[in-house]
């Protein structure tokens, strides 16, 4: 079986193209291969500009650079229907394919934050995503939600069948973050002048992370209990609430921003925080709660869409708006070893549940569903194996 993957949001760039999607997709392109039938074949479609290379796939680049926005949706739409015709499957690796489809197709949706948080998109962006998103998802085979809350809300805001929703987790690169060398963490930590103790969130800043009231929290703590408050993340929309309630707070001293993150500093973060926090109200998954459980940070986290479905037992998970129960389990972060120890044991168990493995067999499994109702070559060992289960 030949399968199309579209990989667009491909992104070789520092930036937050090169964080939650381009990992899905990366590492996607990475595992399929590896998990496939070998008489499979997988050819991504990306920009012009994309010099990604992965064994196994076939790089297919489009006549255009597809970073911006417009030009990726007038390739997609106008131009690479007429490319589609050579595969059996097409996947849809963001939220929407062509109108112009012939060949069955399996689209992921990561969240639906475009219909909770209109307001960080442009109108005209918005408007596409929702229609196209509702018009991708009923013609598809098969939707891939990163998560059950994802799922969920799919069935509630588009009215979808449970029964065509395949949640499939994400993951994270297990060589990379993981607890580090006491050198290399404590020469980071000389290198960025960073605390012997510090708390740390990492994300874009915007509205749906919710940092005015993790602040409104830590303001509440008395002088002594605080410790430095590092945020790392880019500048998104509405940023400026973030740096009023510092401000309005009088935190100026004990709250940093360290700005966009590089990932390949981000197991370095991590490590050298003495605990993570992550107070966001919606997230499709919440892979920045995984990536610190990974490296043996204890978590504290929202009890709100997928957070919890991540974190499990390992985290403590509090309502997000609640905000003398964030005072209090600050308060007790600060001076509670033993819960310390005890949550960076359990997140470094827990974050063992995941692996992007096992989202590529997730995944191959959704592909197969589409194609056995579409009697599609699925490949000789496929036969012999749908022979021996009738």
């Amino acid at each position: 079986m030949r399968v199309g993957l579209n990989a667009h949001l491909l992104s070789g760039r520092a930036g937050y193209r090169s964080a939650g999607i381009h990992s899905y997709i990366s590492n996607l392109l990475r595992h399929l291969p590896m998990q496939a039938p070998a008489d499979w074949g997988f050819e991504a479609l990306v920009g012009a500009a994309n010099s990604a290379s992965f064994p196994g796939v076939s790089m297919a680049r489009a006549g255009m650079d597809t970073e911006q926005p417009w030009r990726r949706i007038f390739w997609e739409q106008a131009l690479q229907p007429w490319q589609l015709r050579r595969f059996d499957l097409y996947h849809a690796m963001a939220f929407v394919a062509p109108v112009i489809l012939t060949a069955p197709m399996v689209v992921t949706v990561y969240d639906l934050s475009f219909l909770r948080f209109p307001a960080r998109l442009s109108a005209a962006r918005r408007l596409y995503l929702r229609a196209m998103t509702a018009f991708t998802c009923a013609r598809a085979r098969r939707v891939i939600a990163i998560s059950q809350s994802t799922a969920n809300d799919l069935t509630a805001q588009m009215a979808l069948p449970a029964e065509k929703i395949d949640v499939t987790p994400l993951a994270y690169d297990k060589a990379a973050f993981r607890p580090l060398l006491a050198a290399d963490i404590a020469h980071f930590r000389l290198k960025q002048n960073l605390p012997d103790r510090f708390w740390l969130f990492v994300g874009t800043l915007e509205p749906r992370k919710n940092l005015p009231a993790l602040l409104e929290a830590y303001a509440r703590l008395p002088r002594d209990a605080r410790l430095p408050l590092i945020l790392g993340g880019g500048i998104g929309w509405m940023a400026q609430d973030t740096f009023a309630a510092i401000e309005r707070l009088n935190l100026g001293d004990s709250v940093r921003h360290a700005g966009f993150i590089p990932i390949a500093d981000l197991p370095l973060w991590y490590n050298c925080a003495e605990a993570f926090l992550y107070p966001s109200v919606y997230e499709g998954f919440g892979l920045p709660v995984l990536e610190a459980m990974a490296c043996g940070t204890p978590v504290i986290t929202s009890q709100a869409s997928s957070l919890p479905e991540v974190a499990g037992a390992a985290a403590m998970c509090l309502p997000p708006e609640d905000i003398e129960r964030w005072t209090a389990a600050l308060a007790d972060l600060g001076r509670n070893d033993e819960w310390r120890e005890r949550a960076r044991l359990q997140g470094l168990e827990r974050a063992k549940q995941f692996s992007w493995a096992r989202t590529a067999e997730l995944t191959l499994a959704s592909y197969r569903k589409a194609a056995a109702r579409h009697d599609l070559p699925l490949g000789e060992g496929e036969k012999a194996t749908r022979v021996e289960s009738k």
